[in-house]
C-alpha cells in the first residue's frame, strides 16, 4: 500500500531512542524524509545511521527540549534545508514516577513547560506552513495513563491530560486546511522507558522486575508488551495520505488492556 508520503518532511520529537525513534525509522521506510532531535548526538547519529542503511533519507537535529527560546532557530533549519514540516510528531520524555500531592512547585512548572508548552509552541510553529500547503499532520505521542491514570506517575498523568483538550481543540481549527490532529496512546510498549517503570514499581513493593513483568502481561489480553515497531507503524498510517478523514482523536496502542472506548 501506497501511503502518500514519499518526500513527505517529518520531524520527530525525541527520536534518538524508544518509541520516538520507532515512529522515526517507519516514516523513513515509507520514504518520509525525516528530521530526528534529541539531546544526545551519539544516540541520534545511531538512529540516523540505522535509517541510512535502510535507504532513508535524514536529518539529525540535536535539541535540548527544554529550551523554548531554539524553537524558531531550529525549525528555521528544517525549512532551509528541506522545506516545510508535513508532518509533525509530538514527543517528549515521561517525568519522574510521583504521588499527586506535595509535589514542588518548580517540578510542575518545569514538567509543564516540557511536556505541554514546548508541544503547543512546536504546533505553532510549523502550522502556517500547512496551511499554506493545505495539507499537514500533527501526532502527539502521550500516555495511556491520561484516560486511566496510572498509579505513580501523578505529573505525566495530569499533564498529559491537557495535551488531550489542546488536541482536541486545534482538530477543529484547522481540519478546513487539510491539516488533521491526533492523539496516540502507547500502553505496555517494550522500551528502555518501560523497564525503568517495572524496576520503579519493583523497588517499592520489594518484588523483582520479572514478577512485576509477569503481572502486567497478564492483564493485557494479548499477553505480552508491544515492541516499538507496531507503535511506530500505527503513528505512520496516521501520518499518511490514507488517514485523511481520521482528526479530532485517540489511538490506543495497547494490546486491549483498557477496557472502556
Amino acid at each position: 500500500m501506497d501511503l502518500g508520503i514519499q518526500n513527505k518532511v517529518a520531524l520527530v520529537l525525541a527520536s534518538s531512542k524508544g518509541l520516538g525513534r520507532a515512529i522515526a525509522i517507519s516514516l523513513a521506510r515509507e520514504g518520509a524524509k525525516v528530521v530526528i532531535s534529541g539531546r544526545t548526538l551519539s544516540a541520534l547519529e545511531d538512529t540516523a545511521t540505522e535509517i541510512r542503511q535502510l535507504g532513508g533519507q535524514v536529518m539529525v537535529l540535536p535539541w535540548d527540549m527544554s529550551d523554548l527560546n531554539s524553537i524558531d532557530e531550529k525549525i528555521s533549519l528544517i525549512e532551509k534545508e528541506w522545506g516545510t514540516v508535513d508532518i509533525l510528531v509530538n514527543n517528549t520524555g515521561g517525568p519522574p514516577p510521583t504521588s499527586a500531592e506535595n509535589q514542588a512547585s518548580d517540578l510542575w512548572l518545569t514538567q509543564f513547560q516540557q511536556m505541554v508548552l514546548m508541544v503547543i509552541k512546536i504546533t505553532d510553529r510549523v502550522l502556517p506552513g500547512m496551511k499554506k500547503n493545505a495539507w499537514g499532520r500533527v501526532i502527539t505521542s502521550t500516555s495511556s495513563g491520561m484516560i486511566s491514570p496510572i498509579p505513580g506517575l501523578a505529573i505525566s498523568n495530569t499533564l498529559r491530560a491537557s495535551i488531550m483538550g489542546w488536541s482536541k481543540t486545534l482538530a477543529s481549527e484547522v481540519a478546513k486546511y487539510g491539516i488533521t490532529v491526533n492523539i496516540v496512546l502507547p500502553g505496555r510498549v517494550a522500551t528502555e522507558r518501560l523497564g525503568q517503570l517495572d524496576q520503579f514499581r519493583a523497588q517499592k513493593e520489594g518484588k523483582t522486575i520479572e514478577e512485576i513483568a509477569t503481572r502486567m502481561i497478564a492483564s493485557i489480553p494479548m499477553g505480552r508488551y508491544g515492541s516499538p515497531t507496531e507503535y511506530g507503524d500505527a503513528v505512520t498510517f496516521l501520518a499518511s495520505a490514507k488517514a485523511s478523514y481520521i482528526t479530532g482523536t485517540s489511538l490506543r496502542i495497547d494490546g486491549g488492556s483498557f477496557s472502556g472506548f
